[in-house]
């Protein structure tokens, strides 16, 4: 329980960038107004433009793939 909790993206020095459109966030963070989601155990990074235009589908929680 005192155990340090580790990110698993602290690893690497990428940015963060959105999986649809290919915006990079210009941090290693995500913006507040990104959205993150676990698919098929791999993290993806949604920014607010392309959240807000498939927000139905990420609330459904619909697969990418039918977007």
């Amino acid at each position: 329980m005192d155990e340090e909790t580790q990110r698993p993206d602290a690893a690497g020095t990428e940015s963060v960038v959105c999986a649809l459109c290919e915006t990079a966030a210009g941090s290693h963070d995500a913006p507040p107004t990104w959205i993150c989601s676990v698919e098929n155990g791999s993290r993806r990074y949604l920014c607010d433009c392309c959240a807000r235009t498939h927000i139905r589908a990420i609330e459904s929680r619909l697969d990418s793939a039918w977007w």
